[in-house]
This record gives structure tokens, sequence and C-alpha cells, in this order.
């Protein structure tokens, strides 16, 4: 009866998918700030290219 009722508390814990959740919002702010910081810096790179290029 004691191991029923820990696997029933076990069960309905969420403390994990909480914690789960998190971690996957967190990884997806990850790659959007990456995505972004990628995506300018190609831009700037090309920018700056372009501006020594009509200094010389």
């Amino acid at each position: 009866m004691k191991l029923k009722c820990l696997l029933s508390e076990f069960l309905a814990d969420e403390t994990g998918a909480t914690a789960i959740e998190y971690g996957l919002i967190a990884a997806g702010i990850a790659l959007a700030i990456i995505e972004v910081i990628y995506a300018l810096g190609t831009n700037l790179v090309a920018k700056l290219q372009s501006l020594a290029t009509a200094l010389k």
C-alpha cells in the first residue's frame, strides 16, 4: 500500500516538468538571440566592407 501511495505521489509531481519547460524556453530565447546577432553581424560586415571600398 505504501508503494502505491509513493508511486501516485511521484506521478502527480509536476516540478520536474516545470524545470524542463523553463529549460526549453531558455533554449528558444538563446537561439533567437544567436540568430539576431548572426544576421546583424553579416550585415555589419557588408557595410564595413563597402565603407572600406569607398574610402580607397
